[in-house]
């Protein structure tokens, strides 16, 4: 049932931040840092970083805001003033995992699959009872202990995603969650120009959120990854339980087969000895070890297999990691794969082989439109080119791309494969007609930073919708 108490009193806001209040007591049933965000009720913090907050108070009482957050009276409405608002959101997430230590708390990271994967979690977690989650990708120094404050009194079990863009971010944000379960998706080549010593500074980076574990916690650790031993000695050093997946004999869980169906997947698994034949509503090759670390996360959180293995079987792409859409255009209609809210090497390789089974109509191609991978550092020229094996590899017809760094994998391409090359997405996506033809199956994929997402949107429109 809702919880028939406010989110936070302005008392409890004072105590937990150790703010004091200006202006008459108040209640507030949500929180947000963004005034465009605000509904009415919401708790604003008045954050300072390349815009000062504390410029907006007004608009978020304008539109409803309860109470505030600042370091100094506002007008517009009451507020708790605090000598550092992040500071004071930290403090307010803390307050909030204490008084609520009934509540089974998960943790996801990895260098592919965080959100999807937490979002998986998240619907086994909603069949089995109130439940809390991230929302978008708050997986930030912010959005974590934004999430955390979020979250309601009365939920039995919560999942949280966590992110790192350098050294020394994931472990601080697994302390504030205090998880019973942590996972890693997988580890890659992603963020690896902040990493002086490449993918095994990320796999360093990504193990600590095991850090943060309650005594006897679980790891949840993808055994597959070439930096595996870093994972598990991390875990063993946090004192976890540790649960593995993979697809070799000795894991917890054991990929045995993966067969892509009409709109999903079918898998065949052992999950601690026990056989299991399940369908997925994912039909992307990732999703078969995915969906291992999703069961893996649940069973650690007091999910029954039977309420997991059902919400895994509901469960659809989110927007830009996977969606399927048939396009009616004018000319005959072609199936669209919008993968264009992120990419690296390890999920492009993915969805290579994911296009490459899906079978298609007579005189339909299986076609992708590459933009940039960002954030690779030195490595970023050898990884654009080196895209070249998994495309061959999957036996894909037709590749676009858009970007500089796309140029070297263009120019790599054999002329049979090459298709058209552009700058920008934009300069692409107004060429969007020239792109497909009826029968292709086309997959759009690249980080979001490149603007993948403009050349989706444009193949879409072709079915007259934007």
């Amino acid at each position: 049932m809702p919880d028939s108490k406010p989110l936070w009193t302005s008392a409890e806001i004072e105590a937990a931040t150790g703010g004091k209040l200006s202006g008459s007591p108040f209640e507030a049933t949500g929180i947000t840092y963004n005034s465009r965000e605000i509904v009415p009720g919401d708790l604003f913090v008045a954050l300072q970083g390349a815009r000062d907050g504390h410029e907006f108070a007004g608009s978020a009482f304008g539109a409803g805001a309860a109470g505030a957050i600042t370091v100094r009276p506002v007008e517009g409405g009451p507020a708790v003033v605090t000598a550092d608002t992040l500071r004071a959101l930290e403090a307010l997430g803390v307050a909030s995992r204490e008084r609520s230590p009934h509540v089974r708390r998960g943790a996801v990271t990895g260098s592919v699959g965080k959100t999807s994967v937490t979002q998986a979690i998240k619907a086994g977690l909603d069949l089995a009872g109130p439940a809390h989650a991230s929302i978008k990708s708050y997986n930030n120094h912010i959005g974590v202990p934004l999430t955390l404050a979020r979250m309601p009194r009365t939920v039995e079990r919560a999942v949280f995603e966590i992110g790192m863009n350098a050294p020394g971010e994931i472990a601080p944000l697994s302390k504030f969650v205090r998880p019973h379960a942590a996972c890693v998706t997988t580890v890659g080549p992603v963020h690896i120009e902040a990493f002086a010593n490449g993918e095994a500074g990320v796999a360093a980076e990504k193990a600590s959120i095991f850090e943060g574990l309650v005594p006897d916690g679980v790891a949840v650790i993808n055994g597959e990854v070439d930096f595996a031993v870093v994972l598990d000695a991390a875990a063993r050093k946090a004192g976890a339980r540790l649960a593995t997946f993979g697809t070799s004999a000795g894991h917890d869980a054991r990929l045995l087969d993966f067969q892509p169906i009409e709109g999903g997947a079918r898998i065949k698994a052992e999950f601690y000895g026990k056989p299991l034949d399940f369908t997925l509503g994912q039909s992307g090759f990732h999703w078969g070890l995915n969906s291992l670390c999703v069961l893996l996360m649940l069973d650690a959180l007091d999910v029954p297999l039977d309420t997991a293995l059902q919400a895994l079987g509901d469960f659809q792409p989110l927007a830009g990691r996977g969606q399927v859409t048939v396009v009616q255009a004018p000319g005959g209609a072609f199936t669209l794969i919008d993968e264009s809210y992120n990419a690296n090497p390890l999920s492009m390789a993915a969805g290579f082989r994911s296009l490459g089974a899906k079978p298609v109509v007579e005189g339909g191609r299986r076609v992708v439109v590459l933009t940039d991978m960002l954030e690779l550092g030195d490595q970023s020229r050898t990884l654009h080119e080196g895209l070249i094996q998994p495309i061959a590899a999957a036996g894909l017809d037709l590749v676009h791309a858009a970007g500089m760094e796309m140029r070297r994998l263009h120019d790599a391409l054999p002329p049979t494969r090459r298709g058209l090359w552009r700058e920008t997405a934009a300069e692409l996506a107004a060429e969007a007609a020239k792109l497909v033809r009826p029968g292709d199956i086309v997959m759009v994929k690249g980080s979001n930073g490149s603007k993948a997402s403009l050349v989706a949107k444009a193949l879409g429109a072709l079915g007259g919708s934007a």
